[in-house]
């Protein structure tokens, strides 16, 4: 054939994603790299963050179970709350919850997730708002290749999940969807009563992206929704969370010089109804109805990064507003609900920053500055008599505003090509969200009442960490000191009764027999200081083991805030967090996996008195390579059976979380 007669040429396109690649500062901090879909964890991304030491789930409990207030995640120890303290990104677009802070994490589809990089310590820089004790930053798929999962399990577990692209010349196209249901399990056992059922879960997400080659910067559209319905373990007592996000992403990769542009918007909704329990258990009567609870969040953020040989530079601003109300009724009396409440308000921060790393073997220094503007505005709370209309409690807090700034700075120096020494320090801060501000509720008998005069929560810290690299082994120790001021946290008032607040002048608070009163207030700060360290150890393909352990000794000092709360250990707060896994490929189609977790005494309350003991879990698969794209497996969540304490009363009663459960599947990856 003559080379006139040959086809031309056809270039091949990969389609970038539309991001600033890593910066050479990451490197200076502490960062952990987490694959979504490694180890023998349940199918849900913070089950799988979990493994990570120092990162805390609320009280115990994952996505599995978890009402969609208390899906939050914290870092290193730092008390952590139904809000979180932490910011949690899916390609720099906050997954946080526009009204409440909290992450619904069956809104995302693992099998979407290529990594997850947690970040340790606040994320001053280009983080900014929310990063108080670090970042969890996802980073969806490119557009192509695909993953896929179908399985079914024990407790009439189901689940359904699909993620993949393909490109076209300079287009690429993203999809993921995922479904899952079951009746779960139900959380009290000794003294369980008629009113106590299972944690029924029923969630569905679906999500599109459209990445575009324009020469010179590479474009990306996204659009996602999730629908999540559930049982909170109680008759009458269910929530149902939905929402909506959009995001329009253009940037363009430095040579030297690159930048990025980004704009989302985030519509949320929460239906939460709660309920008041007998003494027996055997009946629960409506205590409160949330029927809606309509947000939005917007934002907009730029970088302009220049590069060279050995320095990063990089300047950005971002700015991120709120605005939300929960709708309501509540005083349930004669087969009814009599009163109706109507809360929320408006949130905006803004900020910029300036970021730098010089890097220049064996140093690398990196740090960067951050100035914020920070208000609250347009509150209101009004209480009306349902049947009248009589407006019984109109309040308007004032507006409210500030400037925070914060930094970071970080130095690495390797001692040798397998061994490292850096340290680090930095400030970061949270504003309360809307939720923390504006919203009363109830868990059980126990009443929690907000407040708009919260101030944000600021954080400094230092830490120091060793690491290195050889003869197959991976490892790093982190020894860190945090400081939390402001810590916003549910301060007990007092006992049952009929109790005015202070602040409320025409507000009072009925608090039902076997519960208890609590306001979130400012109670002084948190002092936090412990060790991480990790280690993992491959032999070839064959094996892989890991650890990783996180100690905190963190205490209160309530100041004159919270006296009564000085020397206690925050609520939530573990000791002691001790994580493993293992991977064992006996031959070829076979792969066998197991991840342990323990985790030391936390108190369920502020002043310590519900102690919730130690627990444990183990969860084991078994994968068979069926072909170069498909493997069945079993898998089992709980394998012991383990009873963990997940929540106590104040009267005593106990919740648990997950039996032993098992799924039988299959997956298809290319």
């Amino acid at each position: 054939m003559a080379v006139a007669d040959l086809p031309p040429a056809v270039e091949t396109v990969v389609v970038q994603s539309a991001r600033l690649p890593p910066s050479i500062s990451d490197a200076a901090f502490s960062i952990v790299q987490v694959n979504p879909s490694a180890g023998a964890a349940g199918p849900r991304l913070d089950e799988a963050l979990s493994a990570v030491p120092g990162v805390s789930l609320f009280r115990r409990t994952t996505s599995l179970g978890a009402n969609p207030t208390t899906q939050g995640i914290s870092l290193r120890g730092i008390a952590g709350s139904g809000a979180g303290r932490a910011l949690v990104t899916l390609d720099g677009v906050p997954q946080n919850d526009p009204f409440g802070g909290w992450v619904i994490w069956s809104g995302l589809t693992p099998e979407a997730v290529s990594t997850a990089q947690v970040v340790r310590g606040a994320g001053a820089g280009p983080y900014g708002a929310g990063a108080l004790t670090g970042v969890i930053a996802l980073t969806e798929a490119p557009a192509y290749g695909y993953s896929a999962e179908v399985s079914a399990g024990s407790r009439r577990n189901g689940r359904a999940s699909a993620a993949g692209g393909v490109q076209n010349g300079k287009l690429g196209l993203f999809l993921s969807a995922s479904g899952e249901s079951t009746d779960g399990w139900t959380p009290v056992r000794e003294r369980r009563g008629a009113a106590d059922t299972g944690l029924a879960l029923s969630t569905r997400n679906v999500a599109a992206r459209v990445d575009a080659d324009l020469g010179a910067a590479t474009a990306a559209v996204r659009v996602a929704a999730y629908d999540e319905k559930r049982s909170a373990g109680l008759v009458y007592a269910n929530s149902r969370a939905k929402g909506v996000t959009g995001s329009v992403t253009v940037a363009a990769q430095p040579a030297p010089l690159g930048w990025r542009l980004q704009g989302w918007v985030r519509k949320s909704d929460l239906a939460n109804s709660s309920v008041s329990v007998s003494a027996d258990r055997n009946t629960a009567t409506p205590a409160n109805n949330q029927y809606e609870t309509p947000s939005t969040g917007w934002g907009f953020n730029g970088a302009v990064r220049h590069t060279t040989a050995g320095l990063n530079l990089e300047a950005g601003v971002d700015v991120r507003g709120t605005e939300g109300e929960s709708r309501e009724s509540f005083t349930f009396t004669n087969g009814r609900f009599v009163s109706d409440r109507r809360a929320g308000g408006s949130a905006l921060v803004a900020g910029g920053y300036l970021e730098a790393a010089w890097t220049n073997s064996p140093w690398l220094v990196a740090g960067g500055l951050r100035l914020d503007r920070w208000s609250n505005y347009d509150s209101r709370r009004v209480q009306r008599t349902i049947a009248t209309g009589v407006v019984t409690l109109n309040e308007n807090a004032p507006d409210r505003s500030g400037w925070v700034p914060t930094a970071r700075l970080g130095i690495r120096r390797d001692l040798t090509p397998a061994l490292h020494l850096r340290t680090a320090a930095y400030a970061g801060f949270r504003p309360a969200t809307l939720n923390e501000l504006h919203r009363p509720f109830r868990v059980g008998n126990d009443v929690t009442e907000a407040n708009p005069s919260l101030k944000p929560e600021r954080l400094y810290g230092v830490e120091a960490g060793l690491g290195g690299d050889a003869g197959g082994v991976s490892w790093s120790a982190t020894a860190f000191f945090n400081r939390l001021d402001d810590a916003i946290g549910n301060v007990t008032l007092t006992g049952a009764g009929a109790i005015p607040l202070q602040g409320f002048a025409n507000l009072t608070s009925t608090v039902p027999a076997g519960g208890s009163l609590r306001q979130r207030r400012n109670a002084g700060r948190v002092d936090a200081y412990g060790i991480e360290a990790e280690a993992a150890k491959d032999w070839g393909d064959t094996v892989r083991l890991r650890t990783a352990v996180a100690y905190t000794n963190a205490e209160v000092n309530g100041l004159t805030a919270a006296p009564q709360l000085t020397g206690l250990r925050p609520a939530q707060t573990p000791r002691l967090t001790l994580t493993a896994g293992a991977t064992w490929r006996p031959i070829e189609q076979l792969r066998l996996e197991a991840d342990l977790r323990y985790e030391s005494a936390r108190f369920e309350d502020d002043l310590n008195s519900r102690r919730l003991a130690p627990g444990a879990n183990i969860d084991v698969r078994a994968a068979w390579k069926v072909t170069e794209a498909a493997e069945v497996f079993l898998a089992m969540e709980n394998i012991g059976n383990f009873d963990v304490e997940t929540g106590r009363t104040a009267d005593g009663v106990v919740s648990y979380g997950p039996p032993r459960m098992a799924r039988v599947g299959l997956t298809l990856r290319r």
